[in-house]
């Protein structure tokens, strides 16, 4: 099994405590080719700096879109694993990015 990390540290604003917003999701989804990691990798962990508040679900839906819509939920939780040493849990704000990502992906279809 072949896996790979992509560290949030190197995407961030310098002391940012906080990542927020699409247009941010974005361009991280782009400088980090997590799209492209998950065509070449089994597992992604992504690790959050242990001085982080919050990611808001906004920022996760641009960053995890493609991937979400691409693996659907199961194979998405299966595959990628957020990481934090700090005391932020993703978990509430990263259930609500999956699911709006989903909501939106099934309404197009």
């Amino acid at each position: 099994m072949n896996n790979t990390i992509i560290n949030l540290e190197e995407y961030r604003t310098p002391s940012a405590k906080v990542f927020s917003g699409r247009p941010r999701g974005k361009e991280v989804r782009e400088k980090s080719g997590i799209d492209e990691l998950e065509n070449k990798f089994d597992k992604i962990e992504i690790i959050i700096p242990d001085d982080i508040y919050a990611i808001n679900p906004s920022f996760l839906e641009e960053f995890l879109l493609n991937i979400v819509t691409k693996l659907k939920e199961d194979d998405f939780y299966k595959r990628i694993k957020f990481t934090t040493h700090g005391e932020y849990e993703i978990e509430e704000d990263l259930h609500e990015a999956v699911s709006r990502i989903l909501k939106k992906y099934n309404a197009l279809a």
